[in-house]
């Protein structure tokens, strides 16, 4: 980056070319006089810096990629941007390795890291890290920095099976938290009294996760927590993977501006970017240098980043700095809030992150799996659906045309059976030993009729909603057994 001197004075970024070309670019809006730059290998781009107005013009990822579309490739990948599916030719012309110029995401410096800082900014964070590998690679650095900060984890019951994949890997022993009320497997009340318990019968550092907003759409008392948890020195994590839009909404309510220390988003969920994709979030400087976070993405990220998924986190950003991005959210809340007041006779809907419409099927009198295939037989298909909820998922690019075709799908759906039965809550069975060790011990599949009183020795739940009714490590009960089968699971793996 050089600073130019003079009434014209704004940062450039380097890019690196294949060949020689002219280029033309203002160096301030509105400016007549054009600036012709002829360069063997260099581009010089203009672009303002992150003073909230110009943000919305600031793309280095994305622009890098299509300055160097035209290159002759000796490089990875095989493809040469010429080969494969005919659909995607347009994405292989794009997808580049790490070539001069393009940076390197674990030991990001240039328009990588020009990039993140640019979501920094928007998100209001100490740093924010790209993930190629969603927010499961954010989970696991996330738990990895705990580990190194030799803190005890306590976790909210309700985890992403991420969470334990991660923990069977480091080899991390978990205290639970277990809702005081739960709604089927997927959601619950949690109480600050029980965290606060824990955190004071620590005799070492600790740290606090929760899933927030969890599948249903429920929101954690995240604020509470982040004063509960500083209140006792411990850090407080939150998979924030279904709330990348909150930090957008009219009020405050993401867990970094509420106070969280580590965070997760994902950007394929809520927002533009492709699948796969998330940010990882880190709200304070103090203890956490960027370059320890990087080694420890490093563990367990590809040395392959795509480029492709890190250009649509650099245009995500160009979109949430634009005030069209949150007039389109505002205006999606508002068509939400219209379809619940014109439903709530008839359906009744969860309370949570006003982006997830979840009904109640249980106290709506329906069955949910019914009304889903309903849905879908009209081209409607849904996040998630059991016999007690329906999930659909909403963003700034849902229309009208959504909404109306929704409507009138409801409006039209005749149950032709009720769902009697009560949801099942989480059950607590005895814990045998370490969730590493029972993940890793040989083992074998049984049916969930017979596994009464074996250790359950992997999770087995499908994605969505990838909430483990049993643990690594537990005994299995006959309680165990009764939620499994309510789910539909019919076999278990169990240590031999």
């Amino acid at each position: 980056m050089w600073d130019l001197q003079g009434e014209h004075a704004t940062k450039f970024q380097m890019r690196i070319l294949p060949e020689d070309r002219h280029f033309l670019r203002p160096l301030t809006k509105g400016n007549a006089n054009k600036h012709h730059c002829h360069t063997r290998r260099f581009l010089l781009y203009w672009g303002m810096q992150k003073d909230g107005r110009e943000m919305a013009d600031v793309r280095p990822v994305y622009d890098m990629l299509t300055a160097v579309s035209a290159r002759r490739s000796g490089h990875m990948p095989g493809h040469k941007g010429r080969f494969g599916a005919p659909a995607l030719q347009k994405a292989t012309a794009l997808d580049i390795t790490e070539i001069t110029g393009a940076d390197s995401l674990f030991e990001a410096s240039g328009i990588l890291a020009e990039s993140e800082k640019n979501a920094s900014s928007l998100y209001g964070t100490a740093y924010t890290f790209y993930s190629c590998g969603g927010s499961t690679l954010c989970i696991q650095t996330m738990l990895l920095l705990m580990k190194q900060q030799g803190r005890r984890v306590l976790a909210a019951r309700n985890v992403h099976r991420a969470f334990l994949n991660a923990c069977v890997l480091l080899d991390i022993p978990v205290q639970w938290i277990y809702p005081r009320k739960s709604d089927g497997i997927l959601s619950g009340t949690y109480d600050l009294a029980d965290f606060e318990a824990a955190l004071q019968a620590q005799t070492r550092p600790a740290c606090v996760y929760v899933t927030s907003p969890d599948y249903l759409g429920r929101m954690a008392d995240i604020a509470g927590l982040a004063e509960l948890c500083h209140r006792y020195h411990a850090k407080l994590l939150v998979d924030n993977a279904h709330g990348a839009h909150l930090a957008f909404l009219p009020w405050q309510c993401h867990p970094i501006q509420l106070g969280a220390d580590y965070c997760c988003d994902s950007a394929h969920k809520m927002l533009s970017g492709l699948t796969g994709t998330a940010y990882l979030h880190v709200r304070s400087d103090i203890d956490t240098e960027p370059e320890r976070v990087r080694d420890a993405m490093a563990m367990f990220g590809s040395t392959s980043p795509s480029y492709l998924m890190l250009a649509s986190l650099d245009w995500c950003n160009r979109e949430l700095a634009s005030p069209l991005f949150r007039k389109q959210l505002e205006e999606v809340l508002n068509r939400i809030q219209q379809l619940k007041c014109r439903f709530s006779p008839r359906y009744c809907f969860t309370d949570g992150d006003p982006m997830h419409l979840t009904i109640d099927a249980c106290a709506s009198d329906l069955d949910g799996q019914e009304l889903a295939a309903h849905l879908e037989q009209h081209q409607v298909f849904v996040e998630y659906a059991d016999r007690y909820h329906v999930v659909l998922l909403f963003s700034a690019a849902s229309t009208d045309f959504d909404f109306e075709t929704l409507e009138k799908l409801l409006e039209n759906f005749v149950p032709t059976r009720v769902a009697a039965e009560e949801k099942f809550s989480l059950p607590r069975p005895e814990t045998v030993c370490g969730i590493r060790e029972a993940a890793l011990a040989p083992q074998e599949i049984v049916p969930v009729e017979e596994s009464v009183g074996r250790i359950c020795a992997a999770v087995k739940v499908p994605c969505p909603p990838a909430v483990p009714i049993v643990l690594s490590g537990e005994r299995i009960d006959r309680d165990c057994i009764a939620v499994c089968r309510g789910y539909g699971i019919a076999e278990i793996s169990v240590v031999q």
